[in-house]
């Protein structure tokens, strides 16, 4: 590979870097061309980009960015694969589901929306981690409980007032 080359590759993972919150390292190494061929299967059907990159030239592109990829740099050694997803847990749960059928790929780090994971046991947290409309959806549920519970008592209450004064009036006549 050419200098120009390596300066075009670097470039472009820049870039990728800096349009994606969410960018996972993975070894997957020793996996078979049909095995790697249905991990990129997953991955696309999660909407995970997947590519193998090279140490350095990553090193250099996270150097370039303008995140802090903490000790993400690190990381970087024997084979690496990127995979970047819209959603935080996304390529977590395309691992773990895969990771059924096969000992790879191994989790060896994680930028989330500027929150740094290293290692492989930080795959269930990941997993765990809610999507942005996860916790919209979270959040209009506990704003919309509040105002149920309100009317529902209205309701109910209304009901029990209107019996109470009926009977009240029937008892009189």
């Amino acid at each position: 590979m050419t200098r120009e080359e390596k300066s075009r590759v670097i470039e472009d993972l820049t870039a990728q870097l800096a349009d994606n919150t969410n960018i996972y390292l993975a070894d997957i190494s020793g996996l078979n061309a049909g095995t790697t061929s249905n991990l990129r299967r997953a991955c696309y059907k999660a909407g995970v980009k997947l590519a193998v990159v090279k140490n350095t030239l990553l090193a250099k592109a996270m150097e370039a960015s303008d995140k802090d990829f903490g000790e993400l740099p690190e990381v970087l050694k024997g084979n690496t694969s990127i995979m970047m997803s819209e959603t935080g847990n996304a390529p977590a749960k395309v691992i773990k589901e895969f990771r059924k059928k096969s000992e790879k790929p191994l989790l060896k780090g994680a930028f989330i929306e500027e929150a740094i994971y290293v290692g492989d046991d930080q795959l269930d947290a990941l997993v765990d981690i809610k999507s942005r409309e996860e916790l919209i959806g979270d959040i209009i549920g506990l704003l919309q409980s509040p105002a149920k519970n309100v009317v529902s008592a209205l309701k109910s209450g209304g009901g029990t007032l209107a019996g109470i004064i009926k009977t009240l009036s029937e008892k009189e006549g």
